[in-house]
């Protein structure tokens, strides 16, 4: 669920940004870091202190 709000959110602020005169390319590489992150976040929830399971 995370990652579509971090892709919903990059589309919609590619999209106001664009429209305030940024460059589209500009505006587009803010989306993708955006996207990049919210998909690390994803592939690193598991690993992280306290999210693992224990075998007992």
């Amino acid at each position: 669920m995370g990652l579509v709000i971090a892709t919903t959110f990059g589309l919609c602020a590619w999209v106001v940004l664009w429209a305030i005169g940024w460059n589209a390319m500009d505006a587009f590489l803010v989306t993708s870091v955006v996207i990049t992150l919210g998909a690390a976040g994803r592939l690193l929830n598991p690993y992280l202190p306290g999210r693992h399971e224990t075998d007992s």
